[in-house]
């Protein structure tokens, strides 16, 4: 519909320019004259185009709802993905948090107190062959200075991880 308008617009202007070139040529100073009427093949033409227009408009317009239609269909499908993707990984996220948490009840006040009356070395030496975060589960509910005494009795590697997971533990308690 734009592009007939347009088309009809065009045609408009370029024969009023082409009567004013012709005018300000043929006037050589003399009055202007009354406009010539138009060709019969040239309002033909126009009729032609206005009536195209008419006809074709309408489903122009459905073509282009159907195609807005058929991105918003799209558009939605994709959300609906991202959505189902973000409640995958939250549900990910919250198995994790329910994993580490029974990790750090099976640290029970007991098995604490166990390693926390047992001598440096040979706490060291079975928290080093235990999983890293009942390690560093039973290591952070032990008191400060009982864990340094088992960290400083393992390998470095090995303690610098368990001081690690310790940390982060401490960090998300706060």
């Amino acid at each position: 519909m734009l592009s007939c308008a347009r088309h009809s617009l065009g045609l408009c202007v370029s024969v009023a320019v082409a009567l004013l070139v012709g005018q300000a040529a043929a006037q050589g100073g003399r009055p202007p004259e009354p406009p010539k009427p138009k060709p019969a093949a040239e309002k033909a033409a126009d009729a032609d185009a206005a009536r195209y227009c008419a006809n074709v408009g309408p489903s122009i317009a459905e073509a282009r709802i159907a195609w807005q239609t058929k991105r918003l269909a799209e558009l939605d499908a994709q959300l609906r993905q991202r959505i189902a993707d973000v409640e995958k990984a939250e549900a990910s996220a919250r198995e994790w948090i329910a994993k580490r948490d029974a990790l750090m009840k099976a640290a029970s006040d007991e098995i604490v107190a166990i390693y926390g009356r047992m001598q440096p070395e040979s706490a060291a030496r079975q928290l080093g062959a235990m999983d890293e975060k009942l390690a560093a589960a039973i290591l952070a509910r032990l008191k400060p200075g009982v864990a340094s005494a088992i960290l400083d009795e393992m390998e470095a590697d090995r303690a610098s991880r368990l001081a690690g997971l310790v940390a982060a533990r401490e960090d998300k308690k706060s």
